[in-house]
C-alpha cells in the first residue's frame, strides 16, 4: 500500500485496576488493546469486527486520541499524532472525526441541530459569517438526506436513523479526511441501516472520504468494506480483502464467527459446517498466555499455542491476507482437523470449508435493490 492515510503501529491501551480505601494502588490492568497494527489507504473503507469486549471500539477511540495510548504510534498522513498535545492536537483533529454508536447520547439535547453543526465550524475556524454558514449548513443537511427545517429542531425530535444522519453531518461539517464510524447502524431497523450505509457510500464517492467502520454485524461489514480486520481479546487475528476473508477465512476464530451467521434457508442451515467454541471468553484483565484464542480453539495443539503468541503474518502475497495463527497453513490444507465440532451429515452434503453462502433477506438483498 502506497502512503497510507492511517498507519497504526503496535498500539496498546491498558486500563489500570485500582484498589484501596485511602490510597489507590494499581493491582493489575485491563488489556483492552494489546499490540494492534494496521494501515488504511486513502479513500478506503476498513471494516473492524469482533465480538463484544474484544477492544475494537477502544481501538477506534485511541486512534482519534479519545483514549490515552499506553504504547505504540499512530501516523496520520505521515505524522505521528500520538505525542501531540494541546493546540497541535486540536488543530489536527479537524481532519479525523467520529460517528458514535448512540447518536442520542452523543448529541447535546439543549442545542438545536444548527447550533450543533456550526459549533464545530467555529471551533476550527471554518465559519465565514452568518449568511455563508447558513448556506453551508443547508447544503450539509441536504447531503445527508434531511430537510432544511431540521436545523431549527432538537435531537429528541428525530428518529434514530435521522439522529444518525445528524451525527454524520456533524462529522462532515469540519471537512475531515477520515471518519471512524463506531457501530453506525447497530441500533437501527434493517431498512434504515441500508439507507445510512448507502449514504456513507455516496458521501465517500463524492468527498473522497476514508472510513474505519467498527461493527459486529458481519453482513453489514462485508458489503461496505474494502478490507476487513478481525479482533479477538485486544489483538488483530486476521486481515484480508473483504471478499477473500468471507470466501476463504484462515483463522479458526474467523471461521467460527462466519459459521455462526444465520442463513434463512432451513435446508442449507442444516447442512452447512458449524464450529462450536468451547469455554468462556477470557477476561481481558487476565488474558491467556501464548495465542489468546487457544483456550477455545478447536485446532489447538499441545506445542506453541499456549506458550508463544503468534504474529500477524502474510499468508497470501497477492491479496495481503494476514493471519495470526501458528498452524494456519495446516488448518487451511486440512492436515489439522478440529477437535470439537457439531456432528455433520455425510461429506457429500456438507459445504466446502470456507464457503460462506449469500444472505438473502438481510442487508445484502436490500442494498442490491
Amino acid at each position: 500500500m502506497d502512503s497510507p492515510l492511517l498507519d497504526v503501529r503496535d498500539v496498546a491501551v491498558h486500563f489500570p485496576i485500582k484498589r484501596g480505601l485511602i490510597l489507590d494502588r494499581t493491582v493489575g490492568y485491563v488489556y483492552a488493546v494489546d499490540g494492534v497494527s494496521l494501515q488504511i489507504g486513502r479513500g478506503e473503507t476498513y471494516g473492524l469486527v469482533g465480538e463484544s469486549g474484544c477492544g475494537k471500539s477502544t481501538l477506534g477511540r485511541a486512534i482519534l486520541r479519545l483514549e490515552k495510548l499506553t504504547a505504540g504510534q499512530v501516523f496520520f498522513d505521515g505524522r505521528d499524532i500520538a505525542p501531540l498535545r494541546g493546540e497541535e492536537l486540536r488543530t489536527m483533529r479537524r481532519r479525523f472525526q467520529m460517528v458514535f454508536q448512540d447518536p442520542l447520547s452523543s448529541l447535546d439535547p439543549r442545542q438545536s441541530v444548527e447550533s450543533l453543526l456550526v459549533e464545530g465550524m467555529k471551533a476550527h475556524g471554518l465559519s465565514k459569517g452568518a449568511d455563508a454558514d447558513n448556506a453551508r449548513l443547508r447544503e450539509l443537511v441536504d447531503s445527508v438526506g434531511l430537510p432544511s427545517t431540521a436545523l431549527r429542531r432538537y435531537p429528541h425530535e428525530f428518529s434514530g436513523g435521522q439522529r444518525q444522519r445528524i451525527g454524520i453531518a456533524r462529522a462532515l461539517c469540519v471537512e475531515p479526511d477520515l471518519i471512524v464510524a463506531d457501530e453506525p447502524v447497530s441500533a437501527l431497523d434493517v431498512s434504515v441501516q441500508a439507507q445510512v450505509l448507502n449514504l456513507l457510500g455516496r458521501l465517500q464517492r463524492e468527498l473522497g472520504l476514508t472510513y474505519l467502520v467498527i461493527a459486529h454485524d458481519l453482513a453489514v461489514v462485508r458489503h461496505v468494506s474494502d478490507r476487513i480486520g478481525v479482533m479477538y481479546l485486544g489483538g488483530l487475528v486476521e486481515e484480508a480483502p473483504a471478499q477473500a476473508l468471507y470466501d476463504d477465512p484462515q483463522h479458526p476464530y474467523t471461521r467460527a464467527l462466519l459459521s455462526a451467521v444465520p442463513v434463512p434457508d432451513p435446508e442449507l442451515e442444516d447442512r452447512r459446517e458449524r464450529i462450536l467454541l468451547t469455554g468462556d471468553l477470557p477476561s481481558p484483565a487476565a488474558p491467556p498466555t501464548g495465542c489468546r484464542f487457544h483456550t477455545r480453539c478447536p485446532w489447538r495443539q499441545p506445542v506453541r499455542c499456549a506458550d508463544e503468541r503468534p504474529q500477524l503474518r502474510v499468508l497470501d502475497d497477492d491479496t495481503g491476507h494476514r493471519v495470526a495463527c501458528h498452524f494456519a497453513e495446516d488448518v487451511r490444507s486440512g492436515m489439522l482437523q478440529p477437535r470439537s465440532v457439531e456432528a455433520q451429515p455425510e461429506p457429500d452434503d456438507v459445504l466446502a470449508p470456507g464457503v460462506v453462502p449469500d444472505l438473502p433477506g438481510s442487508v445484502t438483498e436490500i442494498l442490491g435493490r
